[in-house]
């Protein structure tokens, strides 16, 4: 039986997942979300079990309402940065999740660098 798209990714979100995990050291995990229409954020700290800080594009404030493209990827990678410096936070492990590292998810990590997360 031939594996589906959405087989493989889960199974690179494990992969990825299973990573972070060895090499987290309790820092927390920048989570991304994205769908057709909107991109989303959390920062999670798995010890704990809660979330610290999130952004999103169904944020009106943002000003990318509803939008799933490199602009609001880049506005909410800053954001999530601002956030996250308020909640005490500055190494961060990135957990892409099972998408590829390019286009938007590039775009939100290189805004939340440039914001002063380290990661």
């Amino acid at each position: 039986m031939a594996m589906t798209k959405r087989d493989l990714f889960l199974r690179r979100k494990l992969r990825v997942r299973n990573r972070l995990k060895k090499f987290s050291d309790g820092k927390p995990r920048l989570c991304v979300y994205r769908s057709n229409k909107n991109i989303s954020v959390q920062l999670v700290d798995d010890a704990e079990g809660r979330t610290l800080a999130a952004a999103s594009s169904l944020e009106k404030a943002l000003g990318h309402f509803g939008h799933n493209n490199l602009e609001a990827a880049g506005a909410i990678g800053t954001a999530i940065a601002e956030r996250a410096k308020a909640a005490g936070v500055e190494e961060v492990v990135f957990d892409r999740g099972g998408y590829l590292f390019h286009g938007k998810v590039k775009a939100l990590a290189d805004a939340a660098r440039e914001g002063g997360l380290k990661f």
